[in-house]
């Protein structure tokens, strides 16, 4: 309180002594394809120029990998497996004492403009946007502020999407892409002509403090032939049509970047604005987006200072490149802490930036949950170096059946070149069952080929890394190793973030117990998780029949029985799980009531579920009849997309 009246109070005189603060968002995009982290194909000049002066993150990660869970974590600061939030576009209450930060720099005096996607992935979202912004619309900005007050922008700029970059049909990404980047001409002597040859000059510098962002870009199209193909991807024409669209969206995000760039220094205020660039997560292609490894997780992330804050910089310097950790966590400390306004008392992250910087920690704790139609749970722990990884779901392979994925053309390429036994070993590894646990060296693997976990000369690093990891799980009470069936319900208290504290009903550590044995198919673990059927609690049965649905074809006649006499369990989670893993094995009669009844059942959750399941079954024809009925019904986004990538799977083998 006594803030808040200190705030107001000397507002006048603070005005513009505090910083302005310019976001800008690009979305879907690994460093791995910008040219300031090595990448001699891209054509990223204004983001490279920015980096060149500023301060350039080489561990930067974003919390989740894919868009709005991320963005949850952004605007409020919170993990989403603290809050609840880390299934993509899944809406559930948080508590309201958790807020948009920029509402605490609104509250300070600050102009705060987003424009324009929000994605919060919270209830009540209309609400909390306008509580958050001042503005939030496709005109937002800083233009409409009072003359002497200090601005928070966001722009986002949508350019380098999964949509531009693969989803959407190739005709689409020529209309949207394509088109605003025209081809250069060549004059009668085979040259360029001369705005194109312009254009090709080295990277201007400042002149009388201002950069000519114009000049920067080559005005034509990258060909398919023009960069190196990632190694778990097949080197053919066919791929290579589709990865230049990651280059020519990336550019085209570039150029607006700059067109932004040019406007604020063009009203004058690029002398007293802090600028912030950076991906909401890892790059949107198959592999990397909804992966829980670095290539869905780290991010390009760039902060430039003008020369009155440039004290704020890594020992005062200008073009630095630094290793120090930062997660999406720490962005609302940060802002907060520049703009002199003291930070609420749930926000865990640190302040990167000032002389009197927190320190960075050993280790950031990221999460990746259910993408669109393709549940999952991975989490993970880095140091920068490295990126360790346990997947709590390791029978879905990387390459999910995500119908957003699925209807890209390059998607449809892998599938029929692994059909066609044209992949290498690398490359027919995104189909396989996922290891349990990866540990992958960012450093020297950059696209995270070799897997390290099962290396002995890495055992320390592994287990360091799992023990850490597994305390972060308990000490935060990870709330995602609930069902999406439970996050789903209507807490008394409005959402999950209090109700995890309460460990007669989320006894995080039983739970944990039973989830780090799925996977193992030894006779002992399958011994405990035939045991944890009969346990008290419904969340330690769900993971006990989630890990012997994960080993169902190994399963034992003896196992299989069990399995079978608990189908009556009451908990739908766990029995349209066990139910799943006995249809799969033997196509028992009662299971396949159990997953009819769960399609059909008006509760999305367990349709979903009970779908999902069924696309990695072998004998899908049995439940066409509901699932086409269900396809036809009103039901949300991700179970109509489960029934088309079904019925797509159906047509296919038939």
């Amino acid at each position: 309180m006594l803030t808040t009246l200190l705030c107001g109070v000397c507002l006048p005189y603070f005005a513009q002594e505090r910083p302005n603060i310019l976001w800008i968002t690009f979305e879907d995009t690994s460093p791995q394809f910008m040219g300031s982290y090595g990448n001699p194909d891209a054509e990223t000049p204004v983001f490279d120029r920015m980096a060149s002066q500023g301060v350039r993150y080489t561990n930067a990660f974003s919390t989740n990998t894919v868009c709005s869970p991320s963005r949850t974590s952004i605007i409020t600061g919170v993990p989403t497996y603290e809050l609840g939030t880390g299934n993509h576009r899944s809406n559930y209450a948080i508590p309201d004492f958790i807020k948009g930060f920029p509402k605490y720099l609104k509250d300070a005096g600050y102009y705060v403009t987003n424009n324009s996607k929000t994605d919060y992935n919270v209830k009540n979202e209309k609400d909390f946007i306008a509580e958050t912004w001042n503005e939030s619309s496709n005109t937002a900005g800083w233009w409409n502020k009072e003359e002497s007050q200090p601005f928070f922008a966001v722009f986002n700029i949508a350019d380098s999407h999964q949509s531009r970059t693969m989803s959407m049909s190739y005709e689409w990404y020529e209309q949207n892409v394509l088109n605003y980047l025209p081809v250069a001409v060549k004059n009668a002597n085979n040259k360029l002509d001369d705005a194109a040859e312009h254009s090709q000059q080295a990277i201007p510098q400042f002149s009388e403090g201002k950069i000519d962002f114009t000049s920067l870009h080559k005005m034509h199209h990258i060909s398919d032939t023009a960069f190196a193909m990632p190694p778990f991807y097949r080197d053919s024409p066919k791929m290579r049509k589709q990865m230049a669209r990651v280059y020519n969206s990336l550019k085209l995000t570039d150029i607006k970047m700059g067109k932004l760039l040019e406007r604020l220094q063009s009203e004058g205020f690029m002398e007293n604005t802090i600028i912030f660039i950076f991906a909401d997560h890892g790059e949107g292609m198959p592999r990397m987006k909804t992966n829980g490894i670095g290539l869905g997780y780290r991010v390009p992330f760039v902060v430039w200072f003008p020369e009155r804050y440039k004290h704020l910089e890594p020992n005062g310097k200008t073009g630095v490149v630094t290793e120090q950790l930062v997660s999406f966590e720490d962005l609302a400390p940060t802002v907060l802490n520049l703009a002199r306004v003291a930070k609420p008392h749930y926000l865990k992250g640190r302040n990167f930036l000032s002389d009197k910087a927190v320190e960075a920690p050993k280790y950031l704790f990221l999460a990746s949950d259910r993408a669109d139609n393709g549940p999952d749970l991975v989490r993970s722990v880095t140091d920068g170096r490295y990126m360790y990884s346990r997947n709590f779901m390791p029978f879905y392979p990387e390459l999910k059946y995500i119908h957003y994925i699925e209807q890209g053309e390059i998607t449809a390429h892998m599938r029929e070149d692994f059909k066609d036994s044209k992949l290498n070993e690398t490359q027919k590894s995104i189909f396989n069952r996922r290891p349990v646990e990866t540990l992958y060296d960012l450093k020297n693997d950059t696209w995270e080929i070799k897997n390290l976990a099962t290396n002995k000369q890495y055992d320390s690093i592994v287990r360091k890394m799992r023990n850490a990891l597994i305390q972060n799980i308990k000490e935060r009470k990870d709330v995602n190793f609930m069902p999406e069936y439970e996050l789903a319900q209507d807490f008394k208290t409005g959402s999950v973030y209090s109700e995890k504290d309460n460990t007669a009903y989320y006894p995080i550590s039983e739970i944990l117990n039973i989830a780090l044995k799925v996977g193992f198919a030894d006779e002992q673990s399958i011994q405990n998780k035939v045991e944890g059927l009969d346990h008290k609690n419904k969340f330690v049965r769900y993971w006990a029949a989630l890990g012997l649905y994960s080993e169902r074809n190994s399963l034992s006649r003896k196992t299989l029985l069990q399995i079978k006499s608990k189908l009556n369990e009451t908990y739908k989670p766990a029995q349209i799980t066990l139910a799943a893993a006995l249809y799969d094995r033997e196509k028992n009669n009662e299971a396949l009531e159990i997953l009819k009844k769960a399609i059909n059942i008006e509760n999305s959750e367990t349709s979903l579920m009970a779908i999902n399941y069924l696309l990695y079954t072998k004998n899908k024809s049995p439940f066409l009849k509901e699932v086409t009925l269900l396809n036809t019904s009103d039901v949300p986004y991700k179970v109509k997309a489960a029934c088309l990538d079904f019925l797509n799977l159906e047509e296919t083998i038939n």
